[in-house]
Formats: structure tokens, C-alpha cells, sequence
């Protein structure tokens, strides 16, 4: 399951050759595809001493998945902190960090995917899906469903643990550690909130735009860039004012980047999103898109767009998904949420500056936010844009 090129260690940050400090944020988040190479390969070691089939089919599994994708912007957003409080300290502390973010963001999507039953990540088959496919070929007795759902809940959870046990290792050899297990707490904490207010408003059938700004704050803007900046200026010694400035100019970002990802939800390109493109429309998923679209048809007596696009309104015989996006642009809705990602974009970058980073943090942080929200088929960078399978 695991990929060519793997290390026996997991020490190191540097891409092979490479020499110094990532120039960048996009060169940081380059840089931790070595440190995820070499400690998924002795993680894996680990796994085959316990079972090999353990190994083979979960262990390999997670670390195929961590491998496969992502656009890497929370260990670029933890660079983005880290140069704004100076940079001080080892610079391979803010890429582990990095490293370990992104092996939580694979415990999510791994949950995230068996809670919303898709199919496909990141261009590929969900792990669910192919833990499925795994018991369909082996003809495993029972049902294939409930096997490839609680095998994925194992396999999330295992990644957790790996996540862990980084983020524990990086900060008993800083001297902020205390500091960062706080904030890996309380980003933990936040985003298993976020899942369940998310989980929670699609099974009461909201369409409260407050509610779906809520729940992108906990599962998206605090999770991939608010906690991600703190992190990195903690690593860096950062005082408690300039993290504060730098998790307010992360949730303003945060947020930008979650209601992009609603947009791709509805009308972006599986071939760029790696998701189908039709999954939140269908399930009528909470999100500050439709539920813009809802009050505004509401307020405006568009009885077909509510027909469409209301939770508790789901039309016989399916959901039909070209209709649903024609509303979302009659009401006005799609050109509302492209506003809104503006101003929080721009905002974001005020509330950075604000938190006195210089003119080298300023460009990289403005490059990452830039990168996050783009709708172009360059920001994606070759990997799949949307990552974030709603902000987890």
C-alpha cells in the first residue's frame, strides 16, 4: 500500500540535497512530504512487527492516503506563523508541526467520509470505500457497509494516534512545549466540536447561515488556519498578544477558504476537487452557501428556489442538481458568497499585519491566503483543491 521511497527514519525536514531553512511557506510545505515519508516508512515497520495484515491493510493504508494529497496549506499556514514571530528556533519545528497536522487532517477526512458516505477523496476511492471493496473481494462474511465503516473509523483513529505521538515528540524538544500541547489541544477539541454542530444541523435540517458560519469557524477557519498560525508563532516564542492577532487573522481566513470550498462543493470540477461535484447539493448539506440561497428566496417569495434548495423540501424522486445551481445563482447567492470571501480575505491580511509581522511574513502569509481561496486551475499547484472536505 505504501509508497516507493521510503526512509527508515522519521528525523529530518529537508527535501534530500536541500540545505538551511524552507525558503517559503510553499517550499515548508514541500519540505514535509520528507518528514511524512520517512516517519510513515518506520511507522510502517512498527505496524508489520505487530501483524502483517494489520500492516498491509490498515497501516498501509493510511499512510497511502496521507501520501496522496492535499494542498499542505496548514503546515504552510504554520510557516506563515512561525516567520511572524520571528522565525527563531529550529525551523524543523514548525514542518514537524506541519507534518502532524497533516496526519490529523487524515483522521478527519477518513471520518468525515463515513459520516457523509462519499465515495471519493482526493480523486481516489475513500478509505470506507475501499475497505468495502477489500471486503467484497475477499468475501468476508456480512454486510460490506458496516465493515468498511468501522474499519475506517480503525484506520481514522490509528492516524490520530500517529498524529499524536509527533506532535508529543516535537514538543518535549522545544522549550515552548507546554505551549504547543495547549493549542494542539484546544484545535482538537475544536474540530471534533465543529464535526458534531455539522453533523447535528444536517440531521435537524437547518439552513441558518449563522449556524453554517458556526460551524465552518470550529471545522475549517480555526482548524486549517487560525490554530495552524498560533502553533507556528508558539514555536517561534511568540507572546500571547501576537498569537491572539495571528488566530483572529487565521479565522477571517479560515473562513474565505471554507466558503471557497463550498463553492467548489457545488460547482467546482471533480477533476480538480477530487470529489464528486453534486454530494453537498444532494444531501442538501449545511453550508453558508445554500443557506444564503434559502433566506434570500425566502425573502424574495422564489417558491421554486425553496422548493430546490430548503432541507425539510426535498423533491420526489431526487434532488436535480442543475436546477439546484441555477438557484443558487438566480438568488443571488453564489455572488454573495464570492463577495464574502474578498472581504475576509482582506481582512485577514489587516489582522496579520496588525499582529506585527514584517514585510517577509506579510508576502508569504498574503501568497498562502492567495493560494487557499483561488478559484483558478493554478492554485490547486497539480493537487486536488478541495482538501478540506469541509474544513476537517
Amino acid at each position: 500500500m505504501y509508497g516507493p521511497g521510503a526512509t527508515r527514519s522519521g528525523a529530518g525536514c529537508r527535501p534530500e540535497g536541500a540545505e538551511g531553512a524552507p525558503a517559503g511557506a510553499d517550499e515548508a510545505a514541500g519540505a514535509v512530504e520528507a518528514v511524512l515519508t520517512g516517519r510513515l516508512g518506520a511507522l510502517l515497520e512498527e505496524a508489520r512487527r505487530v501483524d502483517e495484515v494489520f500492516a498491509e491493510e490498515v497501516a498501509g493504508r493510511v499512510a497511502a492516503f496521507v501520501l496522496r494529497g492535499g494542498k499542505r496549506l496548514r503546515t504552510a499556514f504554520v510557516w506563515c506563523g512561525w516567520l511572524a514571530a520571528g522565525g527563531g528556533g529550529d525551523p524543523d519545528t514548525p514542518v514537524r508541526i506541519g507534518a502532524a497536522l497533516e496526519l490529523l487532517q487524515a483522521c478527519a477526512l477518513v471520518h468525515d467520509d463515513v459520516m457523509d458516505e462519499s465515495p471519493v477523496r482526493r480523486g481516489a476511492p475513500a478509505v470506507h470505500a475501499e475497505f468495502a471493496r477489500l471486503h467484497r473481494a475477499a468475501g468476508i462474511r456480512g454486510s460490506a457497509a458496516s465493515y468498511s465503516a468501522s474499519a475506517a473509523v480503525l484506520a481514522g483513529d490509528l492516524a490520530l494516534a500517529w498524529a499524536d505521538d509527533l506532535l508529543t515528540e516535537t514538543a518535549l524538544a522545544s522549550e515552548h512545549g507546554d505551549r504547543l500541547h495547549r493549542e494542539w489541544q484546544a484545535l482538537r477539541g475544536e474540530m471534533v466540536a465543529g464535526q458534531y454542530l455539522d453533523l447535528r444541523a444536517q440531521a435537524a435540517g437547518s439552513s441558518d447561515p449563522d449556524e453554517a458560519m458556526a460551524v465552518a469557524t470550529l471545522k475549517s477557519a480555526l482548524y486549517t488556519v487560525g490554530r495552524p498560525l498560533a502553533l507556528g508563532a508558539v514555536a517561534a516564542g511568540a507572546d500571547a498578544g501576537t498569537a491572539d492577532a495571528l488566530r483572529a487573522a487565521g479565522r477571517s481566513a479560515g473562513l474565505a477558504f471554507q466558503l471557497r470550498d463550498d463553492l467548489l462543493g457545488a460547482f467546482g470540477d471533480p477533476a480538480r476537487t477530487g470529489k464528486p461535484a453534486d454530494g453537498d447539493l444532494r444531501g442538501r448539506k449545511l453550508t453558508y452557501l445554500l443557506a444564503v440561497a434559502v433566506r434570500r428566496a425566502a425573502g424574495s417569495g422564489d417558491s421554486e428556489a425553496l422548493a430546490l434548495l430548503a432541507p425539510a423540501r426535498e423533491p420526489a424522486g431526487g434532488v436535480p442538481v442543475d436546477r439546484m445551481r441555477e438557484a443558487l445563482e438566480r438568488t443571488g447567492a453564489r455572488a454573495a458568497v464570492e463577495e464574502e470571501i474578498a472581504s475576509l480575505a482582506a481582512s485577514s491580511l489587516r489582522q496579520f499585519a496588525a499582529g506585527g509581522a514584517d514585510a517577509r511574513a506579510r508576502r508569504e502569509f498574503a501568497r498562502t491566503v492567495a493560494r487557499a481561496v483561488d478559484a483558478s486551475p493554478a492554485a490547486g499547484a497539480g493537487r486536488p483543491a478541495r482538501e478540506t472536505g469541509e474544513g476537517v
